[in-house]
């Protein structure tokens, strides 16, 4: 299979995007292996897309499918057992459902599903493939002809170098001890979980309780929202007055940048979403 660019939905405005709508695409080949996409928004800022994996399944890397960008990311766990590796350095990582992994430019990585039920990942990218950072930037870069999935320089050195060994390496693993949390408003009425801030994307999560809500937002970035639980309302004001919307689990919303909007829970259970904004900071 000859390269192709992915799909890059986009969107006018503030816009709603149901499960049922998302963009769908295969990518891969072969060697590399093929992964299912479905794409969220992929807007001059931000890029975001869930993508899946069958029980053992895998994806790695070839000529035309190479997997080293130029973007800062972060793959959420939603369901399934992900291990993610960097072929480059031998680093390899175990990610449950729930938990994150984060690396930066120039971060070689395959990804296998290592259970016995579908892998899916939400993933958040930035700058974007419209900015030149996927698909270009990765066959311009060295290919890297040989995998490794092991580090023998650690043995017989575990755990004794892990501290500093941990320091060096290229992928992070986010687990629920590494979250930032944070009150949001005068009546602390949303908990806010920061996964990941950097000059090029922060990502949260944000969880509402029944009957509350966000402060009234605006961001200096484009936003893109996934909703993992419940059912939130995304209230967009702008000066006609508001505008709502309200989602289900695993759909999306992409808020442009300068979008004035808040997140409130009208629901009897508790509301969870990962919100990502492009540029960070």
């Amino acid at each position: 299979m000859d390269y192709a660019p992915s799909p890059r939905p986009t969107f006018d405005g503030p816009a709603h995007i149901p499960y049922a709508n998302v963009t769908r695409h295969l990518w891969g080949d072969p060697t590399s292996g093929e992964v299912a996409d479905w794409i969220y928004v992929s807007s001059s800022r931000i890029h975001q897309i869930v993508f899946g994996l069958p029980p053992g399944g895998a994806f790695r890397h070839s000529e035309q499918f190479r997997t080293v960008f130029a973007a800062d990311e972060v793959l959420v766990v939603l369901d399934g057992l992900m291990i993610i590796a960097n072929p480059e350095t031998g680093e390899v990582h175990r990610v449950e459902p729930g938990e994150a992994a984060f690396f930066r430019k120039d971060t070689w990585h395959h990804v296998f599903n290592h259970s016995d039920r579908e892998l899916h990942v939400l993933e958040m990218f930035a700058p974007p493939p419209a900015s030149g950072a996927s698909g270009a930037y990765a066959r311009s870069r060295p290919f890297l002809e040989q995998s490794r999935y092991e580090r023998p320089a650690l043995k017989g050195r575990w755990p004794i170098a892990g501290q500093e060994e941990r320091a060096s390496e290229t992928i992070r693993v986010l687990r629920p001890a590494d979250v930032l949390w944070s009150l949001q408003g005068t009546r602390q009425e949303a908990l806010i979980g920061t996964l990941v801030s950097t000059e090029q994307l922060a990502v949260s999560v944000v969880e509402l309780l029944p009957g509350r809500s966000t402060d009234a937002t605006v961001h200096a970035g484009d936003g893109s929202v996934y909703v993992l639980d419940g059912r939130p309302n995304v209230e967009v004001l702008d000066p006609v007055g508001p505008r709502w919307s309200e989602l289900d689990p695993r759909d999306g919303f992409f808020l442009p940048m300068g979008t004035s909007y808040r997140f409130r829970n009208f629901s009897d259970g508790l509301v969870r979403i990962v919100l990502a904004v492009a540029p960070g900071g």
